[in-house]
C-alpha cells in the first residue's frame, strides 16, 4: 500500500514542479517580449518618390530547408507510419498494414497533383473550397509561392503534398486486419477529396477557419483531428475484429513499433518546423517546442501508467511520445519551451486516459489507437495553443489565455475543433456507407482468420 501511494504521488510531485515553472516561464516570456517600436520619423515631403516594394525573390536556404522538410515528412509515412502500425498488429496482417502506408503515398501523391492541391490552395472560393485554377499544377512555373514568397511554388505544393499522405495512413489504424483492399483504396481517395482537402483549404488556403483568427502552425486540426475522429467512425461502422475481447491480439513486434516512433519523431522536425516555409527563428523555435513536448509526453505517460500498473511499458512510452508529437503540432510555432512542456506533459495524461479508459468505457474497437492519440491528442493540442501562445513567440500569432488574451483566441480554437470533428464525423459516414454499399468493407470471416497478408494480397511476412 506504501509503494502504491509512492507511485501515485511521484507524478503528483513532478506536475507540480513543473506547473511551478511553467508559472514562471510565462511571466518571463511575456517579459521576453520586443519593446515597442520608438516613434517614427517626420514624414519624407510630399514631393518625394514612394519607394517601390520589393518584389518576390526566391531564397536558396529557405527552398533548401523545406525541400529537405518535405523528405523528413515522407519519411513519416515511409517507412515511420508503417513500422509503428506495422508492429502492432498480429504476424499474419503485419505486411497488409505496411501496403497500407505504402500505397497512401502513391496514391495521394498523384491525387495532390491532378486535384488535390487545387481544391486545397487554389484561389478561394467563398473560404469553403480552392478553385481549379491549378488542376494538374496548370500554371505554376516554380515562381515564388503567393503562401511563402521565398521558395517555389512547386516546394511549397510538394511540402503539402506529404501532409496530405500522412492524414489518410494515420487512419488506417483504426481498421486495421479486417478491411478490403480495395474498399481502402476507395476509401482514401474519397476521403482525401471530401474531408482533407476543403479542411486544409479551410485553416491554411483562405479559408473561413484562418479568416476566423484560428490558428494551426503544423495540422492539429487538418491533420490529427481529422484523421483521429475519422479513425472512430470507421471503427464503429466496420466493427469489431472477429474475436475482439476473447482472444489476444497482442503486438507482434514492439521492436517495430519502437522503431517506427524513433522516425516519427526524426520526421516529425520537417513536420512542425518546416511549418516555418523558411529557414529561420521561428522553424528553430518549432523545432525546440517539437523536441520538448514530445520527451515530456512520454515521461507523463510514463508516469501515470507506472502509477496505476506498476510497470512502465516500452510501448506506453512509445506511445506517449507520438501522443506529444500530436499535441504540440498545432501549437508548435506559437509557443515557448516551458509552455510546451506542460502541454506535452498533460498531452502524455491525457491520451492515456483516452487508450486505456475511454476506449475501454464505449468498447469501441479502434485497433493500433488512433483516436485515442491523434483524435483526443489533437483536440487537446488544437485547445491549448489557445491557452499557451505568444506573440512573444510568434507576433504572427495572437496572445492565448495565459498570456494576457483572455478567452477569444480559445474560443476561436475551439470552433476550429468543432468544425474539423463535425466535418469528419458526417464526411466519413457517409463515405463508409457508400463504399459499403458498393463494394463491402470488411474481408470474409474466412480471410480475417487467414489474415490479410494471404488473402488480400497472397504473401506473409515471415517465412520461417
Amino acid at each position: 500500500m506504501v509503494h502504491r501511494k509512492i507511485r501515485f504521488a511521484a507524478p503528483a510531485i513532478l506536475f507540480g514542479w513543473l506547473a511551478l515553472a511553467g508559472l514562471n516561464g510565462l511571466a518571463n516570456a511575456e517579459e521576453a517580449k520586443p519593446a515597442e517600436a520608438p516613434a517614427a520619423a517626420p514624414a519624407a515631403p510630399a514631393a518625394a518618390p514612394a519607394a517601390e516594394a520589393p518584389k518576390p525573390k526566391i531564397d536558396s536556404g529557405d527552398t533548401a530547408w523545406v525541400l529537405t522538410a518535405s523528405a523528413l515528412v515522407m519519411l513519416m509515412t515511409l517507412p515511420g507510419l508503417a513500422l509503428f502500425y506495422g508492429g502492432l498488429v498480429r504476424r499474419k496482417n503485419a505486411l497488409s498494414t505496411i501496403m497500407h502506408s505504402f500505397i497512401i503515398l502513391c496514391l495521394i501523391s498523384v491525387q495532390w497533383v491532378l486535384w488535390g492541391y487545387t481544391l486545397a490552395f487554389g484561389p478561394d472560393i467563398k473560404q469553403l473550397i480552392g478553385g481549379l485554377d491549378f488542376l494538374g499544377l496548370k500554371g505554376m512555373t516554380g515562381a515564388p509561392s503567393s503562401y511563402a514568397n521565398t521558395i517555389p511554388d512547386f516546394a511549397f505544393m510538394i511540402f503539402q503534398a506529404m501532409f496530405a499522405v500522412i492524414t489518410p495512413a494515420l487512419i488506417t489504424g483504426a481498421f486495421a486486419e479486417r478491411i478490403k483492399f480495395s474498399a481502402f483504396v476507395v476509401f482514401t481517395l474519397l476521403w482525401a477529396t471530401i474531408v482533407y482537402d476543403p479542411l486544409a483549404h479551410w485553416v491554411w488556403g483562405n479559408g473561413w477557419l484562418q479568416k476566423l483568427g484560428a490558428l494551426d502552425f503544423a495540422g492539429g486540426t487538418v491533420v490529427h483531428i481529422s484523421s483521429g475522429v475519422s479513425a472512430l467512425v470507421a471503427a464503429i461502422v466496420i466493427g469489431k475484429r472477429k474475436g475482439h475481447g476473447k482472444e489476444i491480439m497482442a503486438p507482434h513486434n514492439l521492436p517495430f513499433t519502437v522503431l517506427g516512433a524513433g522516425l516519427l519523431w526524426f520526421g516529425w522536425f520537417g513536420f512542425n518546423a518546416g511549418s516555418a516555409l523558411a529557414g529561420n527563428a521561428l522553424a528553430a523555435s518549432a523545432f525546440v517546442a517539437t523536441n520538448t513536448a514530445t520527451a515530456a509526453a512520454a515521461l507523463g505517460w510514463m508516469v501515470v501508467e507506472w502509477a496505476e500498473t506498476g510497470r512502465p511499458t516500452v510501448l506506453g512510452a512509445a506511445s506517449g511520445a507520438v501522443a506529444g508529437l500530436v499535441a504540440i503540432t498545432p501549437a508548435a510555432g506559437f509557443v515557448g519551451p516551458i509552455s510546451s512542456i506542460i502541454l506535452g506533459f498533460l498531452a502524455g495524461i491525457i491520451c492515456y486516459i483516452g487508450v486505456t479508459k475511454i476506449k475501454a468505457a464505449f468498447g469501441y474497437d479502434d485497433a493500433l489507437d488512433v483516436f485515442g492519440i491523434h483524435g483526443i491528442g489533437g483536440t487537446w493540442g488544437a485547445i491549448a495553443t489557445g491557452l499557451f501562445c505568444s506573440k512573444a513567440v510568434n507576433d504572427g500569432g495572437a496572445d492565448g489565455l495565459f498570456f494576457g488574451g483572455g478567452f477569444g483566441q480559445v474560443t476561436n480554437q475551439i470552433i476550429a475543433v468543432g468544425a474539423s470533428w463535425a466535418l469528419a464525423i458526417v464526411a466519413t459516414f457517409v463515405i463508409l456507407k457508400v463504399v459499403d454499399a458498393v463494394m463491402g468493407l470488411r474481408v470474409t470471416d474466412e480471410d480475417e482468420v487467414a489474415g490479410l497478408d494471404l488473402s488480400q494480397h497472397g504473401e506473409t511476412g515471415y517465412n520461417l
